[in-house]
């Protein structure tokens, strides 16, 4: 299992530019603080990045849409344009939005990503009543 610093590193570590990839699914919401840890790191890539990585030998598979899968190592798997919503710079990586998390999720429809959902949206409620908590002066 990864935790943030984990992430951190191997995503330093692949040298992208962050106008060519996004983390997304279980990453992302370590990156947010909604999770403590991943199995592994899904991204999403413009098509300028996977024909790089094509191109350099890494295992790729086309997807029915079209978009191609590409196995960046054992814990990285880039997605070729997969994205919902936008992706907001936390700590100079770029990540999908909780908004685009919650849609991503909604598309893929397993039990999982049902389970995500809620946890997304607990995260968000609890952040958002923790900012409307008034201080005494």
């Amino acid at each position: 299992m990864l935790d943030r610093e984990e992430i951190v590193c191997l995503l330093k570590e692949t040298g992208f530019h962050i106008e060519e990839y996004w983390v997304t699914s279980g990453a992302a919401m370590v990156l947010h603080g909604i999770k403590d840890k991943t199995r592994d790191i899904d991204l999403g890539c413009t098509s300028e990045l996977a024909d790089k990585l094509e191109r350099d030998g890494y295992p790729t598979e086309t997807l029915c849409d079209g978009t191609r899968r590409i196995v960046f190592s054992e814990a990285i798997e880039i997605f070729e344009n997969w994205v919902e919503d936008r992706a907001v710079l936390l700590d100079g990586i770029p990540v999908v939005s909780i908004d685009g998390m919650i849609m991503m999720k909604e598309k893929l429809g397993r039990e999982k990503d049902h389970k995500d959902i809620c946890l997304i949206q607990e995260f968000r409620s609890s952040r958002q009543q923790g900012l409307s908590i008034r201080m005494p002066e």
